[in-house]
């Protein structure tokens, strides 16, 4: 980085997906820009970074991102925050390669303005209460572990679940036939960046060539290793994947 005041950040929210199943509210919307309550997806996360100690994040973009860039610009502050406020980067894949990268392609596209350890979390989930913990995020950052999930029991709508969870923490990719629990990825966790590096990612560093490619596989891979932990997330979660459960929600906290 040539910017001699770059600081890395510690937080990156996903928000660059298309929302096909959200349409036609996405059709001229953002999915993470919906809101609950009055209150943009994405603003939520915003407001939680920030109460946590958050000084910088990064957003990583391409469906409609100009609406994103031009709502939020290059800082963000809220209510009861004072004079704090989140310096915000973006990684613009729609403007670099015309499309969104999926979840694995564009955490490493925007690797280089992160931190050696970072969260991310999913712009279109919707989780009140969530503490972007320094506590969480110093103890993995001493750990041997790659990545810290978090997990939530299975949803009505993703009944087979992903993963599994031993007792003492680990990550487990279950095979066929494995009769243990699964729980479903919240789609919220701690990485470092060698997670996304080789040998254990395929993708060039920062993603040059704006190679599309899903996280779960990699996921699976490293939990085989060992180096992947996780635990229940508490509290509230809904993954706003449809109009409906858009509505349920605005429904429920009305």
């Amino acid at each position: 980085m040539t910017n001699p005041n770059f600081v890395p950040a510690k937080a990156l929210v996903l928000a660059a997906g298309r929302g096909e199943r959200m349409r036609p509210l996405t059709d001229t919307t953002p999915k993470p820009l919906l809101s609950v309550r009055g209150t943009p997806l994405l603003s939520s996360h915003l407001i939680a970074l920030l109460h946590a100690g958050h000084q910088g994040v990064v957003i990583n973009t391409a469906w409609l991102e100009e609406c994103i860039t031009r709502q939020y610009g290059d800082r963000f502050s809220a209510p009861g925050s004072g004079s704090r406020a989140l310096s915000i980067q973006y990684s613009c894949e729609g403007r670099d390669f015309g499309g969104a990268l999926e979840t694995a392609g564009g955490i490493v596209r925007a690797l280089p303005l992160l931190d050696f350890a970072f969260w991310a979390v999913a712009g279109d989930i919707y989780i009140p209460g969530f503490d972007f913990s320094a506590e969480v995020f110093e103890r993995f950052c001493a750990s041997r572990f790659l990545a810290h999930l978090f997990f939530v029991p299975n949803p009505s709508h993703h009944p087979a679940g992903d993963f599994g969870l031993s007792e003492d923490g680990l990550a487990l990719h279950l095979k066929p036939g494995d009769s243990r629990p699964t729980y479903t990825y919240a789609s919220i966790g701690v990485f470092k960046k060698a997670f996304f590096e080789a040998p254990h990612c395929p993708i060039p560093t920062a993603n040059p060539s704006g190679i599309k490619a899903a996280l779960a596989p990699l996921l699976r891979s490293v939990m085989d290793l060992g180096l992947v932990s996780a635990e229940l997330l508490k509290g509230n979660w809904t993954d706003v994947g449809t109009p409906e459960r858009l509505a349920a929600l605005n429904s429920e906290y009305s």
